[in-house]
């Protein structure tokens, strides 16, 4: 059995072990172990503080041009930092230097940098994953050139995700601030922020104030109502008013008690959609302003573009208003679409008088 290499030193400047090489490419030193460390380093002192000159490391790398420490592995880790201590650290990276450096090398910390999957991964199983903390900048900073992959912070050069977060059951991306922003979204050609959702694609407590212009895709803007009849109310249907603001199909012609128009029938969708609420009664949404596809009846006289449209005797149809003392007060828009004979949906701009 080979013996075992054992070096005390009890100066400070002194060190236990060394290993030197001055040829190009080799190594200072190297230790091997079928089944534990390689290399195992301890520290017993309980003074310093991390950081400082006064720290006192269980293992220390220096290297004046190049990697001070390194650690390589085919199958699992390259370095792995255990703390059994609360408040102690794993893995601790600090650059003291400061001032300018090159993007992705200089200045940083700590790097982690991977060809194909993450550069940096965190894993906890009580609390966050990763946490980066910054006084005058990014507390996490993340860039993505990879129009396929994601970074952390909203750089986002060809398409992928500057920001992404994912969660089963919580908040996919949460941010807080006591006095600025929460979160800021910026594009220079792009969309500054995008939100998707199965049930709602934002939500907002409070005040919303815009400098720009909203634009909507979709068609009208409509009101939430109780509905009565609802088994013979579908999109497009006329409706007039009931008692306490409930609406049911209309049956006369020129009804001035009059509401609009169902929306959501054909291809047009309501953009804004008023008292929006949860109700144990049945509650639709009634175009009040703005295009809608309505159900008219031609039987009652043929309908032309921009002929004015009223109530009908048919149950939930509109008809040409061809009586213009009858119809002031009973007018629900104008056809977009003209219909000779039948029944038909057709697209009206709704616009009550």
């Amino acid at each position: 059995m080979a013996n075992p290499v054992n070096g005390g030193s009890t100066d400070t400047k002194v060190a236990a072990v060394k290993g030197e090489c001055t040829g190009s490419g080799g190594m200072g030193v190297w230790g091997i172990c079928a089944t534990g460390h390689g290399v195992h380093g301890d520290s017993t002192s309980s003074r310093g503080v991390v950081g400082t000159s006064e720290t006192f490391h269980g293992v220390f790398g220096h290297s004046k041009d190049n990697v001070g420490v390194a650690g390589e592995s085919d199958t699992m880790w390259g370095v792995l930092g255990v703390s059994n201590s609360a408040g102690g650290i794993g893995v601790h990276g600090k650059n003291d230097v400061g001032g300018d450096g090159v993007v992705g090398v200089g200045r940083r910390g700590v790097v982690g940098q991977s060809q194909d999957f993450q550069g940096v991964y965190g894993v906890s199983t009580g609390n966050a994953g990763v946490v980066g903390e910054s006084t005058n900048l990014h507390g996490v900073f993340g860039v993505c050139h990879n129009p396929n992959g994601a970074g952390t912070f909203g750089v986002n050069d060809q398409g992928g995700m500057g920001v992404e977060g994912f969660c089963d059951r919580g908040r996919g991306v949460w941010g807080h601030s006591d006095t600025g922003d929460g979160v800021i979204g910026e594009s220079k050609t792009g969309i500054a922020v995008h939100g998707k959702g199965g049930r709602l694609a934002a939500f907002f407590e409070g005040d919303v104030e815009v400098t720009g212009d909203i634009r909507l895709t979709n068609a009208d803007c409509a009101e939430d109502f109780d509905i009565a009849e609802a088994d013979l109310v579908e999109a497009g249907t006329v409706v007039v008013l009931r008692d306490e603001g409930v609406v049911s199909p209309s049956r006369c012609a020129y009804d001035k008690r009059v509401a609009g128009v169902i929306s959501g029938a054909g291809n047009y969708r309501p953009g804004i959609v008023l008292d929006k609420q949860q109700s144990s009664n049945d509650r639709m949404p009634v175009a009040l302003l703005g295009k809608v596809f309505c159900k008219v009846d031609a039987s009652h006289g043929a309908i032309e573009v921009g002929d004015l449209l009223t109530t009908s005797p048919t149950l939930g149809y509109a008809m040409r208003a061809s009586d213009p003392v009858r119809a002031f007060g009973a007018v629900i828009g104008k056809a977009l679409r003209s219909l000779k004979e039948g029944q038909s949906l057709i697209p009206i701009l709704i616009s009550l008088q």
